[in-house]
């Protein structure tokens, strides 16, 4: 899965991709996952935050 163009991506998409992709392949390890796409954290969650998901840690998703 290329998140090359998280940043045009429908937002539900996108929540739904990552939440996948922390699960399956990261362990939930958010710092992980946006080193290994190379995607910047804080525009990530910038971009998440505007379809109202935010980051829950002790989750280890967004919601």
């Amino acid at each position: 899965m290329n998140l090359a163009n998280y940043q045009t991506m429908d937002v539900v998409m996108l929540m739904s991709i990552i939440n996948m992709k922390l699960r399956d392949d990261f362990n939930g390890d958010l710092d992980s996952l946006v080193k290994s796409f190379d995607i910047d954290k804080q525009l990530l969650i910038k971009k998440l935050a505007t379809g109202s998901f935010e980051w829950l840690a002790e989750a280890k998703q967004f919601r």
